[in-house]
């Protein structure tokens, strides 16, 4: 069952949370886009048993743009409720109450009834990457294994990716589940976080 943490992004105690456990902004680590073992999934596997026995997330680079994208993601969201459904900040979202598979959605869609029904991912990347998404008009390879690793914890129906520049039109496009990748992707985390249990095990 889905759990979910409502601390703020970006914050130590949400770095805190991350520490050690398998994160959807990384899955492209651990499997490609065809649903197999990434050639990074050992490599990524021995940082997070580092992080789980020391507590300590391992700070990933961050350059001028990923540091102006999280100034702009208010922005970005803004424009977003203008002609969309209302969307709600969350924390962290574990897939069950192990804990052990997480993602950080941007911001989630609720339905009705309180549930997830979908998600909003934003990025703000240089200029000439956002009119190539805008030309592209698709999901960008780099982000697949992230977006629908989003709604393998969470069981979202569909994930709104969105590309914003200031000045120009911004990109939005909707993706919906792809359940045979999803189902590829929720077997290879199963291995992957048994493996990770051992690692942590003989290192402590």
């Amino acid at each position: 069952m889905l759990i979910i943490n409502n601390v703020e992004q970006n914050t130590p105690e949400w770095m805190a949370l991350k520490a050690g456990v398998p994160s959807a902004s990384n899955f492209d680590k651990i499997v490609t886009t065809k649903g197999v073992r990434s050639k990074s999934a050992e490599k990524y596997m021995f940082q997070l048993a580092g992080e789980k026995v020391t507590g300590i997330r391992e700070e990933g680079y961050q350059n001028a743009s990923m540091l102006r994208g999280i100034e702009m993601e208010a922005e970005a969201v803004e424009l977003y409720e203008l002609g969309h459904v209302g969307v709600e900040k969350v924390g962290v979202c574990y897939l069950n109450e192990d804990k052990k598979i997480l993602c950080s959605p941007d911001r989630i869609i609720v339905d009705p009834e309180g549930g997830i029904e979908g998600l909003l991912e934003i990025k703000c990347p240089e200029i000439q990457t956002h009119v190539g998404y805008l030309l592209a008009n698709k999901l960008p390879t780099a982000y697949f294994q992230q977006i629908h690793g989003q709604m393998l914890v969470t069981g979202a129906l569909y994930c709104s990716f969105m590309s914003y520049y200031p000045g120009l039109k911004p990109f939005i496009y909707r993706v919906e589940r792809d359940e045979v990748f999803i189902k590829a992707l929720a077997f290879e985390l199963d291995l992957f976080v048994k493996e990770l249990d051992i690692v942590v095990n003989k290192i402590k």
